[in-house]
């Protein structure tokens, strides 16, 4: 069940060595790719957070509030995941990690769809 209306278009990179994550409740969600409206926001990759389109100088803040929501004993548990359209470029997502790694959210997943190779 998706909790966020997708704003940017994420269609993810292709693996063959997938682990799901255990505790769902526990992970944060940033996406990335092209805005659905290319229209009204153009065709450059952007960054949404929950409900809303973001920049890179967002994400601390969102990691903190991420934090704050949780309870005190599940914070050191937190995971960022990344769902990043296969097509966006790496500045974006460096960008965002080290961003990431400012707010000391060093447990980072990148999603993916699993295909299985014959």
């Amino acid at each position: 069940m998706r909790e966020n209306t997708l704003l940017v278009r994420v269609k993810l990179p292709e693996a063959t060595e997938v682990q799901k994550l255990e505790k769902k409740s526990l992970v944060s969600y940033i996406y990335i790719g092209e805005p659905v409206n290319q229209t009204l926001y153009g065709n450059n990759s952007r960054i949404q957070l929950n409900d809303a389109y973001a920049t890179v100088g967002d994400i601390q803040q969102f990691v903190v509030k991420e934090r704050q929501a949780r309870n005190e004993a599940d914070r050191k548990l937190l995971t960022t995941s990344l769902k990043v359209d296969m097509n966006t470029k790496m500045g974006i997502v460096t960008d965002v990690k080290q961003q990431l790694r400012k707010a000391n959210a060093l447990k980072i997943n990148y999603s993916t769809r699993k295909v299985i190779r014959k």
